[in-house]
């Protein structure tokens, strides 16, 4: 993706990467349930969704972060699917599943140290950017919803529940955005903060589906669910875009006038 249409690090993009987390995991079982594509049909369509959307990036002389966002919460859909297959239909164990998530993302980023670098340069910006979004990027950002979303579920499945799950996985949440923060915000570092989003967004979207369950069927809660994170989403990416584009805006006027 183009520089222009990358969202900046910032508390704006925590805050929608845990509102992608939580809609993703709606929008993934939705699609598994009441849509009927189940666990595996629906991979092949949101793969030609997400190529659409990158597609589209490139060819549409647009700037907006809205193509960033969309391939998120297309691949996090993806990501839910999959972590289900495997662990639910396939009956893979989550200790063995996780291990081999956590060595593919190793690889992974440290494949990419012998690449040449691509680190978007931050020297001109107050606030860090994301690095290149290439296929790399996308192949690591689906692994991480998928271990996240196994990590999840062993959590709540473990015993304490989608709600205690919820609240355990906040700490480690904001103590791995901390983290990496304090070591630079390196790639490795980065991507433990995604994993553990994802691994809190997935427990907050099942306590959502379970607090809606309580008083209607699981169709019905899956649906309303998936509209409220989806407008979750939608209004921390549009307010927190607005925040940052005011100053830019109102500079202008000031050098124009």
């Amino acid at each position: 993706m183009r520089t222009r249409n990358l969202p900046t690090i910032d508390v704006g993009y925590w805050a929608a990467i845990v509102a992608a987390s939580i809609c993703g995991t709606n929008t993934g079982d939705l699609a598994a349930g009441p849509l009927g594509l189940g666990h595996v049909r629906g991979i092949l369509p949101l793969a030609a969704i997400f190529l659409a959307v990158i597609w589209a990036e490139k060819m549409l002389d647009w700037t907006t972060v809205a193509f960033y966002w969309l391939a998120i919460i297309v691949l996090r859909t993806m990501a839910t699917n999959i972590a289900d297959f495997a662990t639910h239909d396939l009956k893979l164990a989550y200790p063995l599943f996780v291990l081999l998530l956590i060595a593919f993302m190793a690889v992974m980023i440290w494949a990419d140290r012998f690449r040449r670098d691509t680190t978007t340069q931050q020297s001109a910006w107050p606030i860090p950017r994301l690095p290149t979004v290439d296929w790399s990027y996308w192949i690591v950002m689906l692994a991480a919803g998928v271990l996240g979303t196994a990590l999840g579920d062993w959590l709540a499945d473990a015993g304490p529940g989608v709600y205690w799950a919820s609240l355990i996985g906040m700490p480690f949440f904001v103590g791995a955005v901390c983290a990496a923060y304090r070591f630079g915000l390196s790639k490795p570092w980065y991507w433990i903060a995604i994993a553990a989003c994802r691994t809190w967004g997935t427990d907050l979207g099942d306590m959502l589906v379970v607090l809606f369950r309580s008083v209607t069927s699981r169709p019905t809660a899956l649906w309303v669910s998936t509209a409220i994170s989806a407008v979750l989403l939608t209004g921390v990416i549009y307010f927190w875009t607005q925040r940052n584009t005011a100053p830019a805006i109102a500079a202008s006027h000031e050098s124009s006038g």
